[in-house]
């Protein structure tokens, strides 16, 4: 299901729409507008809201250009307010100044921050709150 249907279905689902009818409107079967509820226990999820120490899509596209212009990744940090380290780290760990995109950065970016934390998850699990 598209972002955009998820959020028709949940603002459905708060006027209080039943799941036949929020599966008609979006011509999906009950049983996958029921799914999408369960697994968020009947409530929307919370917007997600970007740190602001880190990088946005235009700094990913700052640093693809910067690369490709072949300017050092010092160079490109200054330009787009960042420490070093923090372009460094970028490009290694989305292929290296050769193969680097913005767009696969950014994508692999939002994964990573809806993976949850296995250390965490362990914690919680020991003290049973989960």
């Amino acid at each position: 299901m598209s972002d955009a249907m998820k959020e028709d279905l949940w603002r459905r689902w708060r006027c209080g729409d039943s799941i036949s009818v929020i599966g008609r409107a979006l011509g999906k079967p009950p049983g996958s507008v029921f799914t999408v509820l369960k697994h968020h226990g009947g409530i929307a999820p919370a917007e997600r809201v970007r740190r602001a120490d880190r990088l946005t899509t235009e700094d990913r596209e700052s640093i693809s250009r910067g690369l490709e212009a072949e300017m050092s990744l010092r160079s490109i940090a200054v330009a787009i307010d960042r420490p070093a380290s923090t372009v460094s780290r970028e490009v290694a760990r989305n292929g290296g100044r050769e193969k680097y995109r913005a767009f696969a950065a950014e994508q692999r970016a939002q994964e990573q921050m809806r993976r949850r934390n296995p250390l965490l998850c362990r914690r919680i699990r020991c003290f049973g709150r989960w």
